[in-house]
């Protein structure tokens, strides 16, 4: 059930359904609000089941267009969510309260106010985004509910769903807290955004690990490595086929990144990051995000040996070996 969005390169995430005999479970409900509640209500409908038959909710990772409406299908149906045993957000219950912060301290739900690792912007939402939420923010208790997962799978973990075996497959990268799932009968893989089949996803230089390149590297092969592996559904795009042959482009996409990156390093001598990223990235993707994928390629490259750092008047500056 494809549902549409408005956000930058995205026209759309996939719902998934998988019916079984207590009804069904759905997989990324997406965005919150009222008219993502309202489309997803209508792609119930048209699948022929009705929200008071969602018994599970199952989110692939902890950006908003994948469990933004998660919590309030858990308070309407009363269905149970299911994560990884990492999942994780700003609007956790477990995390610092409003009320709680000191003075000076950031608001963890807005966190486009922190600095970034390398002295850069933070990615942030549009400004009337951010306003928007400001005069919301009273009544999006009546829209949003946060997840609050009561099952968390670790890896390898087994649960039934849909009238078949799904093994957890923990893949970090994209997000610290990725899951997908996979049907080792059916040959069929839930992918999430870990692997998609046109678009590589973003990895953050930001709350993502120290190196979260290696982290998707080693996430790509351990999918490409489970077997009988015959049909991927991704969370953006259509589904295919041929998962092997898809790793080795992403992988591939990657590694000529970091060719680009280390050439242009040495044409320009140390440099920062937001000149190194204008390397990387055509024109119109210059910014915060393009920012966060190169500061994310150069700590790779650091990790790896093949690149140095140092930081001057808050900004780190690089330079390859």
């Amino acid at each position: 059930m494809q549902l549409p969005l408005r956000m930058p390169g995205l026209g759309h995430v996939n719902c998934y359904a998988l019916e079984d005999e207590k009804g069904f479970t759905i997989v990324d409900p997406g965005m919150p609000g009222p008219q993502a509640w309202k489309l997803l209500m209508e792609r119930f409908q048209l699948a022929g089941f009705g929200l008071r038959n969602v018994h599970t909710v199952v989110v692939t990772h902890s950006h908003i267009d994948h469990f933004g409406a998660s919590g309030r299908v858990r308070v309407k149906s009363g269905a149970k969510v299911v994560t990884s045993s990492t999942f994780r957000t700003w609007w956790d219950p477990t995390d610092v309260g409003e009320q709680e912060l000191e003075a000076d301290e950031p608001d963890p739900r807005a966190p486009w106010r922190h600095e970034t690792p390398w002295g850069g912007k933070h990615p942030r939402p549009p400004a009337r985004v951010r306003l928007k939420f400001r005069l919301l923010r009273p009544v999006m208790k009546r829209w949003f509910a946060t997840p609050s997962p009561s099952v968390r799978l670790a890896d390898a973990q087994t649960i039934r769903l849909g009238k078949r075996e799904w093994v957890s497959v923990h893949t970090p990268g994209h997000t610290p807290d990725h899951l997908c799932l996979f049907d080792p009968e059916g040959g069929v893989l839930l992918s999430g955004d870990h692997v998609l089949p046109t678009i590589t996803p973003h990895i953050s230089g930001i709350d993502a690990g120290p190196d979260p390149l290696s982290d998707f590297f080693r996430s790509l092969d351990k999918v490409s490595d489970l077997d009988g592996v015959t049909r991927v559904l991704p969370a953006h795009g259509h589904p295919f086929d041929d998962l092997t042959g898809r790793v080795k482009d992403i992988h591939r996409h990657h590694e000529e990144r970091l060719a680009r990156l280390t050439e242009a390093a040495e044409r320009l001598g140390e440099a920062p990051v937001a000149e190194l990223s204008k390397h990387l990235f055509r024109q119109r993707s210059w910014g915060p995000m393009a920012d966060s994928e190169t500061y994310a390629h150069l700590e790779h490259l650091r990790f790896a040996g093949k690149a140095t750092r140092r930081e001057e008047e808050g900004h780190m500056l690089y330079s390859v070996k």
